[in-house]
């Protein structure tokens, strides 16, 4: 017999974009349901869910209604934390696991709290020969990234690709071009939503080809 995952509940925010696993996502949190949120998660290490927003805006406005996301969202981890004035944060988080939404409520006070079950990490596959050149186009995006970190000096700025890099996996290669593309929303979710890492790659070479960034 098998035993089934409990689901676990978590707050949510949703954002007008999508969030991969080893993402970098940088918020300013100024709603009140957020701070109180962001603030909680913070003190006890535990995640947020990120969600992409299907209908609604990021910032609640008077009179409209209720926001709709997608029901597959990722973890965000929070790595950095300032508050510069009273009302405002500026963190710093890391995408982690997917999930899949089971069931969510809108609390009282403005805030998405969910029941959700983990979804399994993709599983570490090698960029075939075929597919490398999309590989080596990230790999030159990152140096130049990195050439124009050094040239500014300017002490820890941070790049939107994250060590350790993964030069030579399906799954970290596509989710960071995933992030870099100029494409909808609705786009990267349905990638982010792939089982397949090989899959999502190849979808990504496609568009990369079709771009003229990588052929």
């Amino acid at each position: 017999m098998t035993t089934q995952t409990p689901l676990r509940p978590i707050p949510l925010f949703p954002l007008g974009t999508v969030l991969f696993p080893g993402g970098f996502l940088p918020l300013r949190i100024f709603e009140v349901r957020y701070l109180d949120m962001i603030g909680k998660c913070h003190k006890s290490g535990e995640p947020f869910g990120v969600v992409c927003l299907t209908q609604g805006s990021e910032v609640r406005k008077a009179g409209a209604g209720a926001e709709a996301f997608a029901t597959i969202g990722t973890l965000a981890v929070i790595r950095e934390l300032d508050s510069p004035q009273a009302g405002l944060m500026q963190i710093e988080c890391s995408g982690t696991e997917r999930f899949r939404i089971h069931a969510s409520e809108l609390q009282r006070h403005g805030l998405w709290t969910a029941k959700v079950e983990a979804i399994a990490n993709d599983v570490p596959m090698d960029v075939p020969a075929d597919l490398q050149h999309v590989s080596d186009a990230l790999r030159r995006v990152v140096d130049t990234l990195e050439e124009r970190r050094r040239q500014q000096g300017v002490p820890g700025l941070r790049l939107p690709i994250s060590e350790p890099y993964r030069f030579d996996d399906c799954g970290w290669v596509a989710n960071r071009w995933c992030e870099l593309l100029p494409a909808q929303p609705e786009l990267k979710q349905r990638l982010m939503e792939l089982d397949s890492p090989l899959m999502r790659l190849e979808l990504v070479g496609d568009l990369l080809a079709r771009t003229g960034i990588a052929k």
